[in-house]
């Protein structure tokens, strides 16, 4: 007897992983269920340990979301992770940092606009955080995976600046 071995597609970021048919997710990310539940276990890593969380949990949070942004993922949402990028990797902001300045903008943004996904979400998912083996080697990697995330969004770039200086009285 053979094992027909089955793998999705990640809609949103392109891993191929294999399928699981306990995998769920009803969300509005585009998002195949099993790179949610990758998505997951990295997110359970870096909550159980503080060094994780504080140094690289919201670049986790910003790029998983903005690298499966279309579909149902509302302007909002996209706007707010992008400007987390941003604000972390153009503008030299603590990952810590970020959380309220998103809540601020939530709160206080009334029209939102649109930024249309890349074709390209980036060479690095969160399947190549998951493979980490170390906690260096998983900052390193949730860094260098949120920078090639916002590098894909390069055509919107100054468009979030703007936007993020606007709403949250940066200076420019």
């Amino acid at each position: 007897m053979t094992t027909t071995f089955r793998e999705t597609t990640c809609p949103g970021c392109g891993i191929r992983i294999p399928a699981d048919e306990h995998a769920v997710y009803d969300g509005y990310y585009k998002v195949s269920p099993e790179c949610w539940m990758l998505c997951t276990q990295v997110l359970g890593a870096e909550f159980g340990n503080a060094l994780l969380y504080g140094q690289v949990h919201q670049l986790t949070v910003d790029a998983y979301a903005v690298q499966h942004a279309g579909g149902r993922h509302p302007d909002k949402s996209v706007a707010i992770h992008l400007c987390g990028l941003h604000l972390v990797l153009d503008r030299g902001f603590r990952p810590p940092r970020v959380p309220p300045l998103h809540k601020r903008l939530a709160d206080t943004v009334k029209t939102w606009p649109h930024f249309t996904p890349p074709a390209d979400p980036g060479p690095l998912t969160v399947s190549d955080v998951a493979r980490a083996e170390s906690i260096e080697t998983h900052i390193e990697t949730v860094q260098g995976w949120a920078r090639s995330v916002w590098q894909a969004w390069s055509p919107h770039h100054a468009d979030v600046a703007a936007f993020a200086a606007r709403h949250l009285g940066l200076d420019d």
